[in-house]
């Protein structure tokens, strides 16, 4: 009988993994992954960690509805969808990793809603202060992700990436490989009479950066979410009109005063079809003839990159199945996602995701059958469409309950009940003081309790 060291067997556990993205799921999984003794390749198309937060300003390249000009290509030229003076939805008081607080520092934007250069900052400097740059290949693009042929029962991948700068291509074979990718790059767009052959200008959200290419323009802007409001107040400016579609004319108190402060800032409801004199037409039969419309009417995903042989989809913005929004039941546990799941405090969940991945690669933490895995998401499914949940809206948590429930997969901490609190008090505010929301609170005995928190005491900077 051959005896094994525990070296040798922390060996055996040990996986090369690839993790596609170095935005805020990228970075934390490169973490959590090397933590639990992985050996980590981190591949990111751009040239900086960040995602999403790595401002783009230069969109000339891109297709104004983010559209590919090879039907056969999905991959965006610009991957960021921030526009220049977007800040912070939530107090950077909750949006912290669960070890490493964002903090206000001296010298840089120092306000609870910050500007996303901020947040930008803030990545980087997890990366620097946890050693993350060192996995990380820069300005590489993954063009593909398949199966190796199965040898024994091992299930191993094929990672192909090109450099963009040389064009060299590489091939490796990787143990594991985590899709962390983001999902607010390719727009969602939708489906209007007349939309393909309108002649004037049509834009995404996506490629929007400032208002001045907009002055003195009548703008129709598609969709009253967070990113609509926002540009719609931005355009007002600057615009000679601005005409807010929304599905519903049921709207928020905080977005119903910033109309009325605003003869120029006007609500209708969704588009009927646009006609080649240039009328937009609405269903209720009003009509305004447009120099632009701008569509701020979400993001889908997408995986180009990845050869699933049917057994990982997205189905109107369904990716699945996936057990608990992470592993695929008929590929896990060595394919596995992180960030999926929308609306929720992302970067603790993140974190919980991650640490769960690298505990079930290592043999720590172990997943149901595959059998079990797809009954649950059946089951996940069935909830989901009784509740009148719209197949699209799928990864949309908004339950705290859930995110606990996630965290004890592997024994990560519950959601502390102030930032629980504190997030919904920022979403109270949104709906009721749209304009001044991010400067104007009145949470305060709430964000003493969390300054005083362990999350903020114990940090030693």
């Amino acid at each position: 009988m051959v005896s094994v060291t525990s070296s040798e067997a922390s060996r055996s556990r040990s996986k090369k993994v690839c993790v596609i993205g170095a935005g805020p799921s990228g970075l934390v999984s490169a973490r959590e992954l090397r933590k639990e003794g992985h050996k980590v390749v981190v591949m990111e198309q751009n040239d900086d960690v960040g995602g999403q937060w790595l401002y783009q300003p230069n969109v000339e390249e891109e297709d104004p509805l983010g559209r590919s000009s090879v039907p056969t290509n999905d991959a965006l030229k610009v991957h960021s969808s921030i526009y220049s003076s977007l800040r912070l939805t939530s107090p950077r008081e909750i949006m912290g990793y669960s070890d490493f607080p964002f903090l206000a520092k001296k010298g840089r934007d120092m306000r609870r809603f910050p500007g996303h250069k901020e947040l930008w900052l803030y990545l980087k400097d997890f990366s620097e202060a946890f050693g993350i740059r060192e996995m990380i290949r820069f300005n590489v693009r993954v063009e593909f992700v398949g199966e190796e042929e199965k040898t024994e029962d091992v299930r191993r991948w094929i990672v192909r990436s090109r450099e963009k700068l040389s064009g060299k291509v590489i091939e490796e074979i990787f143990d594991a490989v985590v899709v962390a990718t983001g999902h607010y790059s390719h727009p969602r767009l939708p489906s209007i009479k007349g939309m393909d052959s309108w002649k004037r200008k049509q834009v995404h959200s996506h490629v929007y950066r400032v208002p001045d290419p907009f002055r003195n323009e009548v703008v129709v802007v598609v969709g009253n979410s967070m990113s609509g409001q926002d540009i719609s107040m931005e355009l007002v400016e600057v615009a000679k009109e601005v005409h807010l579609s929304a599905k519903s004319l049921d709207i928020s108190s905080g977005l119903s005063k910033v109309i009325s402060k605003h003869q120029n800032l006007l609500l209708h409801p969704q588009i009927e079809s646009l006609e080649d004199d240039g009328r937009v037409i609405f269903v209720d039969g009003t009509w305004v003839v447009a120099d632009t419309i701008l569509y701020c009417t979400g993001y889908s995903y997408k995986f180009p990159f990845l050869e699933s042989k049917g057994r990982v989809e997205v189905d109107d913005d369904r990716v699945g199945p996936l057990f608990e929004h992470t592993f695929p039941p008929c590929l896990s546990p060595s394919l596995s996602f992180v960030g999926i799941p929308r609306k929720l405090i992302g970067f603790p969940f993140f974190e919980a995701q991650a640490k769960w991945i690298a505990q079930v690669l290592s043999g720590k933490s172990s997943l149901p059958s595959p059998d079990q895995m797809l009954q649950s998401v059946a089951d996940f499914y069935r909830s989901r469409d009784l509740a009148g949940v719209p197949k699209h809206n799928t990864h949309d948590i908004a339950d705290f309950t859930y995110c606990d429930k996630y965290a004890d997969y592997v024994g990560f901490p519950h959601l502390e009940e102030w930032r629980k609190q504190l997030c919904l008090s920022a979403l109270t505010n949104s709906q009721e003081n749209l304009e001044t929301y991010r400067d104007s609170w009145d949470d305060h005995e709430l964000l003493q309790e969390a300054l005083q928190s362990s999350h903020f005491t114990n940090f030693d900077c």
